[in-house]
């Protein structure tokens, strides 16, 4: 049975945010959450990687002396959100924010990818921004104030005991509550074509499940599949482990980025 937060992707989506499901996320969680105060910012600390979120297999599986899921969300570098869990997750310890001390119970917390050391400072601005969006997304739809934002480090008691995230809380919550200030406005979405293509050729429109025709045949064929002209769950399947190995956002829509990968590694 799915837990409570099943509603993150959409709020998220609505604010123009990217979105990546992990699959089983509507029943992950050590039980279901409890009425959501707020949200507790972390970042994951682990050697730094290759690919947008290394850290995401340990935020679903746990560590040894913690089981998963270890948050909610995961936020790539390139500013992807990643649902990992719906229901309650082990990320915040002893502490308290705003007289809540419950924080597995009653926060939503977000693993930000950075090693939290000087090779991954300052952090990237696509990144920041979408933190800063996501959370505002969040506490709209939940009618919440950009107070009820705390860095881990700042709920962790005794003092001291966390040091993340390596951000300016002060104007991290400035920046929210800006955002709920002018309504959350949305990023602009993936262009609905190329907006330059290869020379002599014409700019092939962004595709999702559902499409069909020539320009998904084309797709097909550049991915090695039965090219059908359909763009069904097997096509969108490959596309999302296309993307995974080329260290791209696993969403399953093929816009300008992704096309211009399929034609550098069909030159090759």
């Amino acid at each position: 049975m799915p837990f409570s937060l099943t509603w993150l992707p959409k709020v998220l989506q609505d604010a123009g945010l990217k979105v990546a499901l992990v699959d089983g996320w509507e029943t992950r969680g050590s039980g279901d959450i409890g009425s959501v105060k707020g949200v507790i910012c972390h970042h994951t600390a682990g050697p730094r990687g290759s690919g947008n979120m290394p850290s995401l297999r340990t935020i679903i599986n746990g560590r040894p002396d913690l089981p998963g899921p270890l948050a909610q969300l995961g936020l790539g570098r390139d500013g992807t959100f990643y649902v990992i869990a719906a229901g309650r997750c082990n990320h915040a310890g002893k502490g308290e924010w705003n007289g809540e001390k419950a924080g597995n119970t009653h926060f939503i917390g977000i693993e930000a990818e950075n090693t939290g050391g000087h090779d991954d400072f300052p952090w990237p601005a696509v990144q920041l921004d979408a933190y800063q969006r996501g959370v505002a997304a969040i506490f709209k739809h939940l009618n919440l104030t950009h107070a009820c934002c705390a860095a881990h480090r700042e709920y962790a008691l005794p003092a001291g005991r966390k040091s993340d995230p390596t951000l300016d809380m002060v104007a991290f919550r400035s920046a929210v509550q800006q955002f709920l200030n002018d309504g959350v406005p949305p990023k602009p979405p993936i262009p609905l074509v190329e907006p330059a293509p290869a020379q002599g050729k014409p700019a092939r429109k962004t595709l999702r499940r559902g499409d069909e025709g020539d320009v998904v045949k084309e797709l097909q064929k550049l991915l090695r599949l039965e090219d059908d002209g359909k763009f069904g769950p097997g096509t969108e399947a490959a596309v999302r482990q296309f993307q995974r190995d080329h260290n791209m956002v696993p969403d399953g829509i093929v816009g300008p980025k992704t096309w211009t990968t399929l034609d550098e590694v069909q030159t090759r």
